[in-house]
């Protein structure tokens, strides 16, 4: 099977980092409940910037990182729940802005799990001898789409972009993934409704995706969704790890969606390691989706600890339910 190989990372934060303490002006909370509850301190909040332009920014810094070219791209993918725009994709935005004028242009909402879910599709295109090089870029506004009056959802989300150059390898290489649809209820924003004037009968909200308090922005089941998480990342690592012949004991790092440090302790105890394998940036971060994981890789992979030929798992949850892992070779 062709692995890949993770030429250059690259990732973008917005300058306005907002602080746990920010939330009491509010909101009913205070720094210890949300600390406590999630390991969140602090995360970065847009204010000028848009998913794209975060997108492009960390996709600069991981071409500048691989000491590649724009025009050697063959392929962008691009990850995001928060796009700027119904059409175009952020993909063909990024593309234009960075120059990367060679590469085919595709959209990804895994929700969270985009990041997993698009590293096995750079793979399966790598596969292919026309595309050497495709750049992943997981880019996230959530601050445009939290309920600031649920203090139990706005405080776990952030802004930001990660990105990563990725080519074909002969190198381990190992993927799980999987959905159930039937939670999809559990979280969910749904999409400003423009009525045309042809639209005759009353519009009835979908009852299975109705946000109980107000439309258009985050809704969550939190412990519905902590329950599914606990059990899907662990899974996907194990799955991951039974077809690339390996015990979860082999990994060197696991990289896992941020959303809540209890999540990851309660997923690293279920699988027999220890919590020092798994690499955080929660704590100043916070959930920024499917941004988490190729964000906290580039913080691993410029912290000095992160080595060649050491042996990762990145996995991630998120809303749909969808879920993803993957063990690779660095």
């Amino acid at each position: 099977m062709i692995g890949i190989r993770i030429c250059g990372t690259g990732s973008y934060l917005p300058d306005n980092v907002v602080t746990n303490e920010a939330f009491t002006a509010f909101l009913d909370t205070s720094d210890e409940w949300i600390r406590t509850r999630t390991g969140i301190v602090s995360r970065h909040i847009a204010d000028s910037d848009t998913t794209w332009s975060m997108g492009a920014k960390a996709a600069q810094r991981a071409l500048t990182d691989a000491n590649c070219a724009p025009e050697e791209i063959d392929l962008l993918l691009a990850t995001s729940v928060t796009p700027d725009y119904y059409t175009p994709s952020i993909s063909c935005v990024v593309q234009g802005e960075i120059g990367a004028k060679n590469a085919a242009c595709i959209d990804l909402n895994c929700a969270c799990a985009g990041f997993v879910y698009a590293l096995d599709m750079a793979r399966r295109y790598l596969a292919c001898d026309d595309v050497n090089k495709v750049l992943i870029v997981s880019s996230e506004r959530l601050s445009g789409i939290s309920d600031y009056e649920d203090r139990s959802t706005c405080v776990l989300f952030g802004d930001g972009a990660g990105a990563c150059v990725v080519e074909a390898a002969d190198a381990l290489y190992a993927f799980d993934m999987g959905a159930d649809g039937t939670g999809a209820h559990l979280m969910f924003g749904r999409h400003v409704l423009h009525r045309s004037p042809f639209s005759k009968a009353p519009f009835v909200p979908n009852k299975i995706l109705e946000n109980p308090s107000k439309d258009h922005v985050l809704y969550m089941d939190g412990h519905k969704v902590y329950k599914f998480a606990t059990q899907a990342m662990p899974l996907s690592v194990e799955n991951a790890c039974k077809k690339a012949g390996l015990s979860p004991e082999a990994l060197d790092w696991i990289i896992p969606h941020q959303a809540n440090v209890r999540i990851v302790q309660t997923a690293m105890k279920r699988l027999g390691l220890p919590m020092e394998k798994a690499w955080l940036s929660i704590d100043h971060c916070g959930n920024t989706s499917s941004a988490s994981i190729p964000m906290a890789l580039d913080e691993l992979a410029h912290s000095g600890k992160l080595h060649r030929g050491q042996t990762i798992a990145v996995t991630g949850f998120g809303a749909g339910l969808t879920y993803a892992g993957a063990v690779f070779a660095y």
